[in-house]
């Protein structure tokens, strides 16, 4: 990759995605496998609750390519670099957001946590002004 060849970045700073106005149930699942194949939401969902606070944004969604498509170690550099060479997706648009009734806050280093709809530490994290708030993306259109 040339040095001034763009690189963008779905990251977060200090920020905190809430569920999405269309959102059902609007309280947290955790989504499951469909026909034996780990879905995108579950790959995602299991990055982040395993390891909360350890990967940015950009770090679960180039995961989540890199084992959908099964890279190797090896290819990661170049891979990542071409994945981020245009935009991709934020978690704003991730199923978690959307449909499985998660939050995502975003740490000041960019590092992301889950956080269940419905919880006192989800509405911890709506009434805390300190903390930017963005809506998750909607399912359907208004």
């Amino acid at each position: 990759m040339k040095t001034n060849d763009k690189v963008h970045t779905t990251n977060y700073y200090n920020t905190f995605i809430e569920i999405a106005e269309d959102c059902p149930g609007g309280k947290a699942v955790i989504p499951v496998s469909k026909n034996d194949k780990k879905t995108i939401a579950q790959m995602q969902y299991e990055l982040i609750a395993k390891h909360p606070y350890r990967f940015t944004s950009d770090d679960v969604l180039f995961q989540v390519y890199a084992d959908k498509n099964e890279l190797t170690k090896k290819e990661y550099a170049e891979a990542r670099a071409a994945f981020f060479s245009k935009g991709q997706a934020c978690m704003r648009a991730s199923p978690l957001t959307k449909k499985q009734g998660f939050g995502i806050h975003a740490n000041e280093a960019g590092k992301i946590a889950l956080v269940s709809a419905g919880t006192a530490e989800y509405q911890r994290f709506i009434a805390d002004k300190e903390v930017k708030k963005v809506k998750a993306m909607r399912s359907t259109k208004k």
